[in-house]
């Protein structure tokens, strides 16, 4: 007999084990990084093991799976991946959107950076000073990520922009038309990603993104022809998921997403692979998410997948004195202002000369702000962090009752305490200002969870603590209106996510799958408010935001994380391909 049976045991927990049944009591067993005894409570009461964690009283879930990141340059220089390990997440797929970093020959490196920092608002600063360069094709690159140790498992896909920038140079970079010999090139680049380890293709086709000088992402118009002949690279090999921000997406263009989802069909039915989409509640037209999806009920029908990605709360802005949009920008003399360290731009906020100026100015025509063109629709994010919040406590509704103006209202909360208020409009997903049609899309049997944006749009979002909120928000705190089984939010960000990218190796609590775990004391579970910090290379700034209530997040059997805070284990690895379970 071994001196220990097992690495790790945890005792006595309530196991929600990812595939949506109920949840029980059971004992949990970890060898060699992978699960191999799940039985009930009692049953490895003494059995040998390296640690053994007493769980009683507390939630046991499959480590959260996101497949919406946009990880790719914070990944050559950060092993654990904040703000993401602080919420239960152990595994992320990068490589969204048609962005990222490979293939890229040294010349065209800066370039990337560019096309990265004006579609997910990553500081190009940052990139440029953080980024290790050391690959030219998509499976050096993947080669390169393998030598850095890593808190918890990576996926990628490889993405358009790249690629299409790779094959044709300028012509591709600016758009233009793709010849037959551009696309079989582009094909061939793809096949080999995918042959490698890539987990699928990615594309954009919305004009929302854009490289700093303005030109929409590579790829934005490309045929039918061309997103057929590059995803067959991924129907040879039988693998791989076909990824789209598609045009219509954020409501930009209501009317062409019909179109698009006709589009997007025809690539699906043509390669025979998945194709997930970004989808939204627009406020321009708000029950078109319900024609979208029946397209794709219709299409599963069909025996074609279309996977609407749908996110775990409203989509839009966080807006305070260090973020990259605030609605006084406009004015003059905030901007003025709007380089100073936040400590003394708040000391000349407090002037009351300077208020005076900043509230008798008008915005600027070209930019008219959210605070002229809906109060009704900004929110002040409190200790509650409340992501649903009553439009009766909206800045507008607030002033109205209080006999002031929003901007003097917003100008008042700003400048208290130290500073780092910050607000929240919520501009997707909440046309109704009811949380109501986003649990429609989240029910729906063909759509998955997704969007977190994790790495990206630092000084305006911080999503990447969707996880925590589908725990905290959905299943306990919600109070206008219905609610959703903890078991089946446990496995909307475990086992389905994990499925669509053929990661079958993790997501369910079962023997032969991928010891990832989490232990959540679940009546303390809690978000804290996001804030700004200056920890990204160079200074530059981003927003983050933690959590209470993970008492520990376990990698292949090891724990990283203990009460919110990281462990020196670093047992996280790039994720190669399809994965199987072991045995």
């Amino acid at each position: 007999m071994p001196t220990t049976d097992f690495d790790l045991v945890i005792t006595n927990a309530t196991l929600v084990d990812g595939s949506g049944g109920d949840a029980r009591d059971a004992d949990i067993a970890v060898r060699d990084g992978f699960i191999t005894r799940v039985d009930d409570k009692g049953s490895l009461r003494n059995a040998k093991a390296t640690e053994v964690i007493d769980a009683a009283g507390h939630l046991v879930t499959p480590g959260f799976v996101d497949i919406h990141t946009h990880y790719d340059g914070q990944v050559t220089w950060d092993p654990y991946l904040s703000p993401s390990c602080w919420h239960g997440v152990t595994t992320v797929v990068m490589g969204n959107c048609g962005v990222g970093f490979a293939p890229v020959r040294p010349r065209e490196r800066e370039w990337l950076v560019e096309l990265m920092e004006g579609v997910e608002d990553i500081p190009g600063a940052a990139l440029k000073q953080g980024m290790r360069w050391g690959w030219e094709s998509f499976p050096e690159y993947l080669d390169f990520l393998d030598q850095m140790p890593r808190l918890f498992d990576v996926g990628t896909q490889i993405p358009h922009g790249p690629v299409r920038a790779y094959v044709m140079g300028e012509r591709g970079a600016r758009n233009e038309p793709a010849s037959s010999d551009d696309i079989a090139q582009m094909k061939a680049i793809v096949r080999d990603a995918i042959a490698a380890g890539a987990l699928g293709f990615s594309t954009s086709r919305t004009m929302l993104h854009k490289a700093l000088d303005g030109e929409p992402v590579p790829g934005t118009y490309a045929t039918e022809a061309e997103l057929i002949g590059i995803g067959r690279a991924l129907s040879e090999l039988g693998a791989g998921v076909f990824e789209v921000s598609p045009s219509g997406v954020a409501g930009e263009n209501d009317a062409a997403f019909p179109g698009e989802l006709a589009l997007l069909r025809n690539v699906a039915a043509a390669i025979g692979r998945p194709v997930a989409f970004n989808l939204t509640q627009s406020n321009t037209a708000p029950e078109l998410y319900r024609e979208l999806l029946q397209r794709a009920a219709e299409a599963a029908r069909d025996g074609i997948r279309l996977a609407p990605q749908v996110a775990g709360r409203a989509s839009g802005l966080l807006f305070g004195l260090e973020t990259t949009y605030h609605p006084f920008a406009g004015r003059p003399s905030y901007a003025a202002l709007s380089a100073l360290p936040r400590a003394e731009k708040l000391a000349r906020l407090r002037d009351p000369a300077v208020r005076a100026a900043i509230l008798a100015e008008a915005d600027n025509p070209a930019m008219p702000s959210m605070l002229t063109r809906f109060p009704d629709r900004i929110w002040r994010l409190d200790d509650s962090v409340d992501y649903e919040p009553s439009v009766d406590s909206s800045l507008g509704r607030v002033a109205a009752a209080k006999g002031c103006s929003p901007a003097e209202l917003l100008y008042d909360w700003m400048v208290n305490g130290d500073g780092s208020e910050l607000f929240n409009v919520p501009m997707l997903n909440y046309a109704g200002n009811t949380f109501d049609a986003l649990r429609e899309m989240l029910v729906h049997p063909a759509s998955v969870l997704g969007l977190s944006d994790g790495g990206a749009h630092c000084a305006i979002i911080c999503d990447a603590s969707i996880p925590t909120s589908m725990i905290t928000h959905w299943t306990r705190d919600r109070t206008r209106g219905e609610r959703l089984p903890l078991e089946f939010v446990v496995y909307k960000q475990t086992r389905q996510t994990a499925e669509l990218y053929g990661l079958n190796d993790r997501g369910l609590v079962a023997p032969g799958y991928k010891g990832d775990l989490n232990i959540i004391d679940y009546d303390s579970l809690r978000l804290h408010k996001p804030e700004t910090v200056h920890d990204l290379p160079g200074g530059a700034r981003r927003l983050i935001q933690r959590a209470d209530g993970y008492l520990a997040t376990i990698v292949a059997g090891r724990v990283v994380a203990r009460g919110g805070e990281l462990t020196d284990e670093l047992p996280g690895r790039i994720v190669r391909g399809a994965q199987q379970p072991k045995g």
